[in-house]
């Protein structure tokens, strides 16, 4: 198995690094959301947004997990 070289791997690591600072949101949210003076409900809709988005790179990955130990344990038996 052929591992990822050292710029993808940086790369991977400051791409979950940064994913936590960043504001996920629509513009219509925005739009509604920007005439609040305390900021908030704002800070909630991110949250709720941001933790949605999480769901399918979380799924994606345990599919993943399961298809590589197939493949290996496949590799093994024979």
């Amino acid at each position: 198995m052929k591992l990822p070289n050292i710029k993808t791997t940086i790369l991977v690591f400051a791409i979950l690094l940064f994913s936590q600072f960043s504001n996920a949101q629509c513009a219509m949210c925005r739009a509604v959301l920007e005439s609040e003076e305390s900021g908030i409900q704002a800070e909630s809709i991110n949250d709720g947004i941001v933790y949605l988005m999480a769901f399918p790179y979380i799924l994606l990955a345990v599919v993943g997990w399961a298809i590589y130990s197939v493949m290996t344990k496949k590799k093994k038996t024979t």
